[in-house]
């Protein structure tokens, strides 16, 4: 009958060189989880950005068809220039939207990602894990 040997306790050194390379691991992973957050906040800050262009745009088009009204009031008194006022004032109820939805989105977008504070936890128990 041969005896087993009982189970070896790991040594002070490879329990440490076991810690270090699961902080290295968890490190990389928060890392690469900020990357994935910080890309998502930039798409929607992007969107945002979008809808403020399209809002400067209709604005653009009110100034363009405000001023044709008032060419067109100018030269003949009736249909031309309800018509362009009408088409004005379209313009502006849509850039109105646009802006509110832009504004929206913007007030959404979270410039830190919830990862770096993640992050900071990690690296400050790392330099003193017994607190």
């Amino acid at each position: 009958m041969s005896r087993s040997s009982p189970p070896r306790d790991p040594s002070v050194g490879e329990l440490v060189s076991d810690v270090t390379s699961d902080l290295e691991t968890l490190l990389r992973q928060e890392t690469a989880l900020a990357k994935t957050e910080m890309r998502e906040e930039a798409v929607k800050a992007g969107t945002a950005a979008g809808m403020f262009g399209g809002a400067g745009f209709a604005g653009y088009l009110v100034v363009v068809f405000g001023s044709l009204a008032g060419m067109f009031a100018l030269n003949h008194v009736l249909a031309e220039v309800w018509s362009a006022l009408i088409i004005a004032g379209a313009w502006a109820l849509i850039g109105l939207v646009l802006l509110a939805v832009g504004r929206a989105r913007v007030r959404r977008v979270a410039p830190v990602p919830k990862t770096v504070e993640s992050l900071k936890e990690d690296a400050q128990w790392a330099r003193h894990p017994t607190r």
